[in-house]
């Protein structure tokens, strides 16, 4: 029976690896855990690329593999000594290696830890079923696309490192940062190493000097909510520190979209209820139904205009995106006083 890790760990499961593993998904980073961690179980080492004391180290891909020669690779050594075969990009597999693929699976040689990596996709799906049928053990790593999945994330990385950060100071961190797995890692590393304590929205925002405050989600956030002086300080920040404008335009508009949404919804129904009808995390909901005061559905009918035609500007539209993002904002502002 295949058996299957967590997304959000991306280890091999157990210590001292079975003799083949299939690596399922096309998170890059998660799958590059898992196959480091079955090389290092088997005695190599778990850098990239992979080498070992005593271990021979094979790292290849299926696509440039000619036949026979991954049964070459897994071959018994003259010398002794175990042997790390590591195929990468599995789906790309021809017939004639899917075949021996298949074969090797279903009979490991002593001494041989077979690692494959597969994107999971329709592509070589058949290989894929072919080695479930032939019980090897199976690691998934799907792309991580959710926020309570990149929250859950971020949880794991400080557990690593023996750190704890509350939720404040992990959405601080994918806002400063962004959703790319190798940066929030790298930055977990960074706070976990450089700071003391819980890791709160307060710790990430100081570290990072003002980038986790000059988001174009704090731009809009700041907006919504009517403090003119501060989403023009925000927006000039952002865009004085590399912040596409496109990105921007976007956080107005979903921050707009949202009160639209939100405010849809009568005020009596839980935000966890609201949260999955919506497909919004529940403080997403709590905070938006704050920035629902003052607001009417006609205020939002213009505020949303006028991010559509903001948009528009930034977009090449306009001369300066700078100018239209300002007007924008005023006029959300605007049309939240009027309400």
């Amino acid at each position: 029976m295949a058996s299957a890790s967590k997304a959000s760990g991306g280890a091999a499961p157990g210590p001292g690896p079975r003799p083949v593993t299939v690596v399922v998904g096309e998170e890059d980073l998660l799958v590059e855990r898992a196959v480091s961690a079955i090389v290092s179980a088997a005695g190599g080492s778990g850098a990239a690329p992979p080498s070992a004391e005593g271990t021979d180290v094979h790292d290849v891909t299926a696509a440039e593999l000619s036949p026979g020669e991954l049964t070459g690779l897994t071959a018994p050594s003259l010398f002794g000594g175990g042997a790390v075969v590591i195929v990468r990009g599995a789906q790309d597999a021809n017939k004639d290696l899917a075949a021996e693929i298949t074969r090797l699976a279903s009979d490991p040689p002593d001494d041989v830890v077979l690692v494959l990596t597969h994107a999971g996709g329709a592509k070589g799906k058949a290989l894929l079923a072919s080695l479930t049928t032939a019980g090897v053990d199976r690691v998934n790593c799907p792309v991580i696309k959710r926020f309570g999945e990149r929250m859950d994330f971020l949880r794991g990385e400080f557990r690593r490192t023996g750190r704890k950060a509350d939720d404040g100071g992990l959405r601080t961190l994918l806002d400063a940062v962004g959703n790319d797995l190798r940066d929030l890692a790298a930055a977990c590393s960074q706070l976990a190493s450089d700071t003391e304590g819980v890791i709160s929205q307060e710790v990430v925002t100081r570290y990072y000097r003002g980038r986790a405050e000059a988001t174009g989600f704090t731009v809009a956030d700041r907006a919504v909510e009517g403090k003119l002086a501060e989403a023009l300080e925000q927006l000039r920040w952002a865009l004085a520190t590399g912040t596409s404008p496109v990105l921007i335009s976007s956080a107005l508009a979903q921050g707009v979209r949202a009160l639209g949404r939100v405010g849809s919804v009568p005020r009596s129904k839980r935000a966890e209820s609201v949260a999955a009808e919506l497909g919004m995390p529940p403080w997403k909901i709590d905070r938006t139904r704050q920035q629902l005061h003052g607001w009417t559905a006609e205020g939002l009918a213009v505020a949303h205009a006028a991010v559509a035609e903001a948009d528009a500007q930034v977009k090449g539209e306009g001369v300066s995106a700078g100018y239209a993002l300002e007007r924008a904002i005023n006029t959300i502002v605007a049309c939240r006083s009027r309400g």
